[in-house]
């Protein structure tokens, strides 16, 4: 049985690819300090033979005992609300982090995928974003801690690939939504599909003009998956090229929901990017990967996840407190 490690397995997209990697009869070792990750996302694995969990900081030193074939980096804060809170953390997980997973894969020569980002290409100038464009990002603004822990990321992994040989996988991430997403994470789906369960207006910020292009996240974990079983070291794009404005998905999110909120418009924060649309080119021709799941159906989906939670969840305004992380 075929061993893998995944990092940040209590979040969104990490327990999302705990399930496929258990799917697919691997023996999964989650990792996960539960900054950002909840075990509730993965609690119905606890009982499985081939799922183990380990709560522990990966930018201290990793250790797994026995053989390991496999590791996916996925821990980071990923919401913007979190890694302004945390600007430190969201660093050191990107750079201290990957520097000792990339350590473990070493020494245990182990293939290993980091999840980057769309946001290393920070607020673009080319559009669609291919993998040749270096990015327009602003190293001191506030989301340059995100940004650039996820450009050194990708440096330090190609240093390890190229330098020690490592056999090394990197994944841009464009925005990827589905049930297990927090509701209160910043991020615009769950805060459009919140507002709207709560009968509260929906924000925007900005005109609306800005686009996004969402995919959902069993295309993301597919593509995630034909990554680090493909031969291809460098970066790939992996996100819905279906581009759409926020002012427009607003209106979506009101006849989804069959609410009659008012949309309500505040400033841009320094250094949004006004678009977002990725190059999948790339992914389709080394992988044969592309996204499946339209908008429509996705978002059905996720608007089912979001109602059957809680009252309580849903009125709950912060994620977590960060104290006891940030002494």
């Amino acid at each position: 049985m075929k061993r893998i490690l995944i990092t940040g397995a209590a979040g969104f997209l990490g327990s999302h690819l705990c399930d496929r990697f258990i799917k697919e009869g691997y023996f999964v070792i989650g990792m996960d300090n539960l900054i950002t990750g909840d075990l509730k996302n993965i609690e119905h694995l606890f009982k499985l033979e081939n799922f183990e969990f380990y709560h522990h900081d990966i930018t201290k030193f990793v250790h797994v005992p026995g053989e390991l074939d496999y590791i996916l980096h996925f821990a980071s804060p990923a919401s913007p609300i979190d890694y302004l809170k945390i600007p430190i953390q969201t660093l050191k997980v990107g750079s201290l982090g990957t520097h000792n997973l990339l350590g473990l894969a070493r020494v245990k020569k182990a293939r290993i995928l980091i999840a980057s980002t769309s946001e290393v290409y920070g607020d673009p100038l080319v559009h669609p974003q291919t993998e040749e464009y270096y990015g327009n990002v602003n190293t001191i603004g506030p989301r340059g801690v995100y940004d650039e822990a996820k450009r050194f990321q990708e440096s330090i992994t190609m240093a390890y690939h190229t330098f020690h040989g490592v056999e090394t996988r990197i994944v841009r991430i464009f925005n990827t939504y589905g049930p297990r997403m927090r509701l209160n994470d910043g991020r615009v789906i769950p805060a459009f599909i919140g507002q709207a369960i709560r009968g509260e207006d929906l924000t925007i910020f900005g005109d609306g003009l800005q686009t996004r292009s969402f995919c959902y996240v069993d295309d993301q974990v597919e593509g995630i998956y034909r990554l680090l079983h493909s031969d291809y070291v460098y970066p790939v794009n992996i996100g819905n090229p279906d581009e759409i404005t926020i002012k427009d998905f607003a209106e979506e999110i009101i006849k989804l929901t069959g609410t009659n909120q008012k949309v309500v418009y505040h400033p841009l924060p320094i250094n949004d990017p006004l678009q977002r649309q990725p190059d999948t080119t790339k992914a389709k021709e080394l992988l044969g990967w592309e996204a499946k799941v339209g908008r429509t159906e996705g978002m059905k989906i996720t608007y089912e996840y979001f109602k059957s939670l809680s009252p309580e969840e849903l009125s709950k305004e912060e994620h977590k407190d960060f104290t006891d992380y940030i002494k």
